[in-house]
């Protein structure tokens, strides 16, 4: 038998009983973005082409549906910016990624001074705007989780140099860092003007709510987009894992993924139960921040399919039907 054209995609959006919610300002900071973007760049035409298919305004006005016009522009710009720097990094080795993240947390923890290349400004353009509203605990985690996600995507490009493909447990811990979910999760906080406290944040049911939805935003990632990863050799994908850890062949191993994508949600839904009560006060906003981690399960599931980014402009078609050509 020859190697597999297709795989069915499980059917995760089905499962997810989440409402979607869209901001209103969405094709506002979209266009914002895109202006802020080639202003900060110089891109060519095929960048601009990939801008436009991105859509990543509509991954932001789903993941943070009640931000304000200008919480929700930083929110974009950000997201946009950390795609931009993915896509930098696969062709970065570790040093590279290194000299990259000593730019980005410089810049981020002395913004009013640090002075750098491109990268840094565009950081610091973003940022100089959320530190104006943002609690010193979100700030604090953004920079903290933003390190992580440098630290990770090094590991990454060592692995990606020597063609090591890691074992499922030690993945899902660095996946959960690659993704750049945890920065983007501090973005709740900061979209919503939510103070909470490190012991709230650092609580046990929190911290799991937060694993949850990184899992599924970043293991159902790793579903649709292995189409494009497969076709670059890039083996820290987790159907890539598991076909070899576990020895199995494409389609199961898709069905294997899937099946922790679906645990995933229903971990979440379990959890979100288990919420402790500190005060009224903190309680209100523990439940924004939560309903945010949901609105990035549900906003991330949806959006893989109307950006080009994994299936280039045949989303609704694989949305409907769950066969993706390789």
């Amino acid at each position: 038998m020859g190697a597999p054209t297709t795989f069915i995609v499980p059917r995760l959006v089905s499962h997810c009983s989440f409402q979607i919610h869209i901001n209103r300002h969405r094709k506002q900071i979209t266009t914002e973005t895109n202006r802020w973007l080639v202003k900060q760049k110089n891109l060519q035409s095929d960048d601009l082409r990939r801008l436009h298919g991105l859509n990543c305004g509509l991954l932001t006005a789903m993941c943070y549906p009640t931000a304000s016009a200008p919480h929700l522009r930083v929110c974009n710009d950000f997201l946009t910016y950390l795609f931009f720097l993915d896509n930098l990094s696969d062709d970065m080795n570790d040093l590279a990624i290194a000299a990259t993240a000593d730019t980005v947390l410089s810049t981020l923890r002395s913004p009013d001074t640090y002075q750098a290349s491109h990268i840094g400004k565009m950081t610091k353009d973003f940022y100089n705007r959320m530190v104006l509203t943002a609690s010193a605990g979100t700030q604090q985690r953004f920079i903290e989780t933003f390190g992580l996600f440098f630290q990770s995507i090094q590991k990454q490009a060592q692995d990606r140099a020597s063609g090591a493909i890691p074992n499922l447990d030690s993945y899902i811990s660095l996946r959960r860092d690659t993704s750049g979910c945890k920065p983007s999760f501090a973005l709740i906080e900061y979209a919503n003007n939510l103070n909470l406290p490190d012991i709230v944040m650092e609580h046990s049911v929190i911290v799991s709510l937060g694993e949850a939805a990184n899992d599924l935003v970043t293991w159902s990632n790793d579903i649709f987009s292995y189409r494009v990863e497969n076709a670059k050799g890039d083996t820290h994908n987790m159907i890539t894992v598991v076909m070899n850890e576990l020895g199995l062949e494409l389609q199961p191993a898709v069905n294997f993924v899937g099946r922790k994508c679906k645990e995933s949600i229903d971990r979440f839904v379990d959890h979100r139960r288990k919420i402790p009560a500190w005060s009224p006060s903190i309680d209100e906003q523990v439940q924004i921040y939560v309903e945010g981690l949901a609105n990035w399960i549900v906003g991330s599931l949806h959006w893989s399919f109307a950006t080009e980014r994994y299936f280039g402009k045949k989303g609704a078609e694989v949305k409907a039907n769950h066969i993706v050509e390789l």
